[in-house]
C-alpha cells in the first residue's frame, strides 16, 4: 500500500514541479543568442557598451582580422606625415613571392612594379590582400620585423590584452615561404580574444571614421584600365548587393584560416545607431565552418543589437543627486558649493531594463580635505564622477574601462575668504571649542 501511494505522489508531484520549471528556461536561454561559435561580443560604437559577449576573453585564432591594425597605424602614419597614399612601393622578392599565391586572398603584383600606397590600401581593406598588407608594413617600419613592434606597441595603448602577432596578415607563418618575421615561429598564428578585437575596430572606427569609405565598397578593379587589370569584390559578403546582405552594413574585416576558422567583424548602423560584432570560429549547426555560418552568426547579433537595444537619456546635464547636492568647504566665503553631472548620461541598454539602471554619485576623495573642498573652487571644477549602475541582471560593462562615467562638477564659484574673516572664524572656533570642553567637563562632574 505505501509503494501503491508513493508511486501516485510521484505521478502528481513530478508534472507539478515540470510545470513550475517551464518558467524557468527563458530566462536562461535568454542569455544565448544560439550561435554556433567560439567566441563572439557585441558592442555600441558610440559608446562602447558591451550589448552581449559570448567566451569573449578566450584567445582564438584572428586570422585576416589582423589587417584592422595595420589599417590603424596605416592611418596614424598618414596623419603624422611618415607617409603619404601617393608614396610608391617597389616590389621586392617577398611581396612578389607572396603576391603569386593564389591560394591566399592576393593581387598579383609585378617583380619590378610600383604601387602607390592607396592602391595596396584599397587591396587591403576590400580583396583582404595579403602581399599588399606586407609592402604597407615595409613602407612604413622599414621591414615586417618590424611593423610588428609597431602593432605591439600600439595595443598596448589601446589596452588590448591577451594578443598575439607574429605578422601582420594574419596568415600562418607556414604561408611566408620561409620569409616569415624574425623571432617568430614557422607555424605561428595571430591570435587575440573576441573583446580586444571589438576593442581594436572601436578605437579604429572612433578615430579614423573614413575606413568605411573603403571597406563599404563592395567591388573595384586593381589596376584599372591596364593588362594588370583585376576585379575585387570584397569578402564582406553582408554588404550591399552580395547574397547575405544586411542593411546598413559598411565594414569591416573578414578573416578566414585553418586554425581561426571562419571569423568577422563587422559593423552597421541604423537609425542612428551603430553597433560592432565579432564573431570568431563560427560553424552552422552541424558543426562546419562556413562563410555563411559567420554571416548567419554576425546577422543573429545585428537583429538582436537593432531589435532589442535603444539609446535613452537616464539623467540630463545639471542633474542633482537628491542625497548629495552640495559639499562642504573650507576657508571660502561661502560654507558650502553646490555640484551637478556636468553632461547627460545617455546609454545603449536593452529596452525592457531600462528602468532598472539608476544613477550612482563617485566623489573623488583625493579633491578633498577632511572631507571638504578648499577655497578658492573654480565653476565646472570636477569633483567626482556619476555613473550607470544595473539594479540587478548581468550589465556587461564597457569595452574600455574608463567609459561609462561622466563628471560631476561644481554648479558656482566660491571665492577665499579674506584674511580677516578667516581670522575671527578661528577665534570663533577657538573659544567655541573651549565653550564645549567646558561643557563637558562639568557634565563629568555630575556622572
Amino acid at each position: 500500500m505505501k509503494i501503491k501511494f508513493k508511486k501516485y505522489i510521484a505521478l502528481v508531484v513530478i508534472p507539478l514541479l515540470l510545470i513550475m520549471t517551464v518558467g524557468t528556461v527563458p530566462a536562461l536561454a535568454d542569455e544565448r543568442l544560439g550561435i554556433h561559435v567560439d567566441g563572439a561580443i557585441l558592442i555600441d560604437a558610440d559608446s562602447g557598451k558591451i550589448l552581449y559577449e559570448e567566451n569573449a576573453d578566450t584567445p582564438l585564432g584572428i586570422a585576416s582580422m589582423t589587417k584592422m591594425m595595420t589599417e590603424y597605424i596605416l592611418f596614424e602614419s598618414i596623419e603624422a606625415g611618415k607617409i603619404t597614399w601617393d608614396q610608391e612601393y617597389k616590389v621586392n622578392d617577398y611581396t612578389y613571392a607572396i603576391s603569386q599565391d593564389r591560394s591566399l586572398s592576393n593581387v598579383p603584383l609585378r617583380r619590378d612594379g610600383t604601387y602607390t600606397i592607396l592602391e595596396l590600401y584599397e587591396s587591403l581593406a576590400i580583396y583582404s590582400a595579403n602581399a599588399s598588407t606586407i609592402a604597407i608594413a615595409e613602407t612604413i617600419a622599414g621591414t615586417e620585423t618590424e611593423f610588428l613592434k609597431l602593432m605591439n606597441a600600439k595595443a598596448e595603448e589601446l589596452g588590448l590584452t591577451d594578443y598575439k602577432f607574429v605578422n601582420t596578415t594574419g596568415l600562418n607563418n607556414n604561408h611566408l615561404q620561409g620569409m616569415h618575421p624574425q623571432g617568430t615561429g614557422p607555424q605561428d598564428e595571430n591570435v587575440m580574444p573576441a573583446k580586444s578585437v571589438a576593442k581594436l575596430a572601436y578605437h579604429l572606427l572612433k578615430d579614423y571614421p573614413e575606413v568605411l569609405d573603403t571597406t563599404s565598397i563592395n567591388t573595384k578593379l586593381f589596376r584599372e584600365g591596364t593588362p594588370d587589370q583585376i576585379k575585387m569584390d570584397n569578402w564582406n559578403f553582408m554588404l550591399p548587393g552580395f547574397v547575405y546582405e544586411y542593411e546598413g552594413v559598411d565594414g569591416l574585416k573578414t578573416g578566414t584560416t585553418e586554425f581561426a576558422g571562419h571569423s568577422f567583424t563587422g559593423t552597421a548602423k541604423r537609425d542612428g545607431k551603430r553597433v560592432i560584432a565579432v564573431v570568431m570560429k563560427a560553424v552552422d549547426a552541424k558543426g562546419k565552418g562556413s562563410y555563411k555560418a559567420r554571416f548567419d552568426a554576425t546577422r543573429a547579433l545585428f537583429d538582436y543589437g537593432f531589435s532589442q537595444f535603444s539609446v535613452e537619456e537616464f539623467v540630463p546635464a545639471g542633474y542633482e543627486f537628491k542625497d548629495q547636492k552640495s559639499l562642504d568647504v573650507s576657508k571660502g566665503k561661502k560654507g558650502s558649493v553646490a555640484i551637478a553631472v556636468k553632461e547627460p548620461m545617455r546609454m545603449m541598454v536593452k529596452t525592457s531594463e531600462k528602468d532598472l539602471y539608476k544613477p550612482e554619485l563617485i566623489i573623488d576623495e583625493k579633491k578633498l580635505t577632511k572631507d571638504t573642498l578648499q577655497a578658492p573652487i573654480k565653476k565646472g571644477a570636477v569633483v567626482g564622477q556619476a555613473k550607470l549602475v544595473k539594479s540587478e541582471g548581468t550589465d556587461y560593462g564597457f569595452i574600455d574601462s574608463n567609459q561609462g562615467t561622466t563628471d560631476v562638477v561644481t554648479t558656482v564659484a566660491v571665492e577665499k575668504a579674506g584674511w580677516f574673516s578667516l581670522t575671527m572664524r578661528a577665534i570663533g572656533d577657538f573659544f567655541s571649542g573651549v565653550w564645549t570642553s567646558s561643557i563637558d567637563f562639568v557634565k563629568g562632574l555630575f556622572k
